[in-house]
């Protein structure tokens, strides 16, 4: 049997999450740029359309991470966990940084989707690649009475990345106008160059590991697998342990993940219409609070069990979910919380831009339609930004006229006062919450489920078919939801919430809480 040391094992888990954590990143800052890049990269004119767009793209990241998983898990089976995982850090950042480089639509037409298309794909792969070498990494070094404590470092390292793309855009906006921000060549793209530095640095600290003693003892004996995939997919009791891992635990885990992070972020922007800013501070806010829990639920996995935990996290999420993001609705509604303003206070305007006209004549009539946008600030410190269109009907050379007020004005940019933005924080945070309950032992309960030597290919597939694609497709079937059936804005949730319920139900019949506590086989 190998030994495990357990000397050193900080120095491994750092060296092997910072570079999950900036792959996360890499991976991550496409999202949270979103709205800005679909103007960018795609025609003018339907902001819908261009939004639906970009996500399709950030979503055909997701689609490709099994494939990834695949090649380089077999890579990683093959040759070791060490250089494959170094291959993908280096493929992750190279396709971001030249995402900064890409022209916009204005500029070179339709190559510019495509270019972003093809490098979001290669992104895909290398994540697809990097998550299993790590957790495996770690996991082969860890006793088994911690299995779950170490990896779990490892299972912080998306939230993180998550948090340091957050915490980078807000830094690189803060410091520049929005004009600046959104600009063709302006500061959205500087998220992306910034991340070279990081990769350069994870490098360094990669180059100077080992390999995986587990690993390096097979290989030493030469009892490596000569076909991995087939060893993992050609023998029906491995691949049935592969498909219990995809549907009784992945899968949920994925859409839990996705649902409290990252659609919580654009729910936020994009129905609720939070500002840009704030709506980024809740949930760095949230990230920074919820992330020691990664930690205490893979500790406390070592003690109870992973099975358990995990479901108890996906089944919070199916209950709550509902209930918290229509509390974001209803907070927010700014036609309730003008009429509940107390007689004597009144809004405050606080900003106008100028009025637009559009001119449209047909039949002797003249239609004028004035767009206008007004911010204004409510007595208990709520702002937001009011867009009209009124009209003005002209016939008979302007003898007769007649004026149609916008009656539903939309709005935007709204700022929550301090404490609404702490119950905000709040809520978020819970989710987040549900999402270290499901994803805290994950890595070390994948790693229990399989043998050395076709471990890396075994459990990269189903986590990257779980979480890559059913929990990846989040934003863009919720959004996709939303936008056709216009009338229910939390329809978007019976995705995530379907998903996770049949997970849970899956798991709970079949899934063992027991421990495998010797993983050197």
């Amino acid at each position: 049997m190998t030994t495990v040391p357990v000397k050193g094992i900080g120095k491994i888990i750092f060296s092997s999450s910072l570079g999950t954590l900036i792959e996360w990143y890499d991976f991550y800052i496409f999202g949270m740029l979103a709205r800005t890049i679909s103007v960018q990269f795609f025609p003018e004119g339907n902001e819908t359309a261009a939004l639906l767009s970009t996500l399709a793209i950030f979503a055909a990241g997701f689609l490709v991470r099994p494939f990834g998983a695949l090649v380089f898990g077999r890579l990683g089976d093959l040759v070791g966990r060490k250089y494959t995982f170094l291959l993908t850090l280096v493929l992750m950042g190279g396709s971001t940084f030249l995402i900064g480089l890409v022209p916009s639509y204005k500029a070179i037409g339709m190559a510019a989707p495509l270019l972003v298309l093809l490098l979001r794909l290669i992104q895909g792969l290398a994540l697809g690649g990097e998550y299993g070498g790590a957790a495996t990494y770690v996991a082969e070094h860890s006793p088994e009475s911690k299995r779950g404590y170490y990896t779990s470092w490892i299972q912080t390292t998306a939230t993180l990345g998550l948090f340091v793309a957050l915490g980078i855009i807000m830094l690189v906006k803060s410091n520049m106008s929005d004009a600046a921000f959104t600009a063709e060549w302006g500061g959205w793209r500087y998220p992306f160059w910034i991340s070279i530095l990081l990769v350069g640095v994870s490098i360094y600290i990669r180059l100077k590991m080992k390999e995986s003693p587990m690993y390096a003892a097979l290989k030493e004996e030469g009892t490596t697998s000569v076909n991995p995939i087939r060893e993992s997919f050609g023998h029906k009791a491995n691949f049935k342990m592969v498909l219990l891992a995809l549907f009784g635990a992945v899968m949920g885990q994925g859409v839990i993940w996705y649902t409290g992070q990252f659609y919580a972020q654009s729910f936020l922007e994009n129905t609720v219409k939070l500002e840009f800013m704030q709506n980024r501070e809740i949930l760095l806010w949230a990230i920074g609070l919820a992330t020691p829990f990664f930690l205490f639920f893979g500790w406390l996995s070592d003690k109870l069990g992973r099975k358990w935990i995990m479901l108890t996290g996906m089944l919070l999420g199916v209950i709550f979910y509902r209930p918290i993001f229509n509390g974001f609705l209803k907070d927010t509604n700014i036609n309730t919380r003008l009429s509940t303003i107390q007689p004597g206070f009144d809004k405050i305007k606080t900003a106008q831009t100028p009025a637009v006209t559009d001119t449209v004549s047909k039949n002797g009539f003249t239609t004028y339609v004035t767009h206008s946008n007004t911010s204004y600030a409510l007595p208990d410190g709520t702002g937001y930004t009011e867009k009209r269109a009124d009209t003005l009907l002209s016939a008979s050379g302007g003898l007769e006229n007649k004026l149609k007020q916008d009656l539903k004005p939309s709005y935007s940019d709204i700022i929550l006062p301090a404490p609404l933005k702490w119950k905000f924080i709040l809520l978020v945070w819970v989710m987040i919450i549900f999402v270290t309950m499901a994803y805290g032992p994950i890595a070390a309960f994948l790693v229990e489920m399989f043998p050395t030597k076709i471990r890396y290919t075994s459990m990269s597939l189903p986590y990257h078919i779980g979480n890559g694609v059913f929990g990846g497709l989040v934003p863009f079937i919720a959004t996709l939801l939303s936008t056709t059936f216009v009338n229910d804005p939390l329809v978007g949730l019976w995705y995530p919430i379907g998903v996770a319920a049949l997970c849970f139900i899956i798991g709970a019949l079949y899934l063992s809480n027991k421990i495998d506590e010797d993983v050197n086989d």
